[in-house]
């Protein structure tokens, strides 16, 4: 009863702590890591996807129940929260892996109307994960902090920025650009050693929504790769790049997949690994060789597909 009842109180405030129940082996190392804390930051100053929004205030959004869940199942515990005004040196310091989904510039109020993240709260988060906090991105992740301005026209997003990445861009290690139909699409294995993706055969195909990106950080290790042969639409009118990586962020280590825009991708026990995966390694459950292999395995990563298509 008092785990629940504070469980309600957080959710009053935007958040909500799951306890932690009996755990069982999973990807990741979850079975045998006990205590972990992961905090679910879902703010939408941008566009807010199905996933993760909440159909009430007091409510979990579909990815929040999945992850809830997940933790429950495995063993550790989960804060969901969509207020930004949560990141200071202290309240991170309880969590062992910070875990975004969301989008626009977050130190504005946005679209869903919570609490916008300070810009000292902003660099509380950069300073924790370069300094050994776990981070995880998930699908619009990195449709957040763009390069400013962002006009309508997206026109900036068709531009390599380098060095000129925002500092959360160039932590997460590479930017949204943009997004054609959804379709199955292929995704090539580009290491099933990583954790979550042990069962992984050298490719498989999924129905999701998928994202382009650009200003790939030199040092990712790509787990994932998006096979753009066959795709449909101009925005996959280029070599194949990265989806899923990891890398190291000063002593953090930060995992991202494009994966996730949709509520049965999230019910999916192959994303499901993937995520977990991730998480586990992100937090230091289990370790993984992380070397860089961004020029071998996505030789073409440098390309930006047009921003229309070619005039007949």
């Amino acid at each position: 009863m008092k785990h629940l009842l504070y469980a309600a109180l957080m959710i009053g405030l935007g958040a909500t702590t799951i306890p932690l129940p009996g755990a069982e082996t999973a990807p990741g190392g979850w079975g045998a890591a006990k205590g972990k804390r992961v905090l679910y930051f879902t703010k939408c100053s941008g566009f807010e996807h199905s996933v993760v929004k909440r159909p009430a205030k007091d409510q979990l959004s579909h990815s929040e129940k999945i992850l809830t869940e997940l933790g429950q199942k495995y063993g550790f515990a989960v804060t969901c929260t969509k207020d930004g005004t949560v990141f200071t040196p202290a309240n991170l310091a309880q969590y062992d892996v910070v875990a975004f989904f969301t989008s626009g510039v977050l130190t504005e109020v946005g679209t869903d109307q919570n609490p916008a993240m300070t810009a000292a709260g902003k660099q509380a988060l950069l300073d924790a994960i370069r300094n050994g906090k776990g981070f995880v991105g998930i699908h619009a992740a990195n449709d957040s902090f763009h390069v400013q301005p962002d006009p309508a026209d997206l026109s900036e997003r068709f531009v390599m920025h380098g060095d000129n990445v925002d500092p959360y861009i160039a932590m997460l290690g590479g930017e949204f650009i943009r997004h054609g139909p959804q379709q199955i699409a292929k995704m090539g294995v580009a290491d099933n050693k990583f954790p979550g993706c042990e069962e992984l055969k050298d490719s498989f195909e999924s129905m999701d929504e998928w994202y382009t990106f650009k200003d790939f950080a030199k040092d990712l290790h790509v787990i994932l790769i998006q096979d753009t042969k066959g795709m449909k639409g101009v925005d996959y009118q280029r070599a194949p790049f990265p989806a899923t990586w990891a890398h190291r962020h000063g002593k953090g280590r930060v995992f991202y997949t494009s994966m996730g825009h949709r509520e049965d991708v999230w019910t999916d026990a192959r994303f499901q690994h993937i995520l977990l995966g991730g998480l586990g390694w992100a937090a230091g459950n289990v370790n993984a060789d992380v070397t860089p292999n961004l020029e071998k395995v996505t030789p073409g990563y440098r390309e930006i597909q047009p921003k229309e298509e070619p005039r007949k």
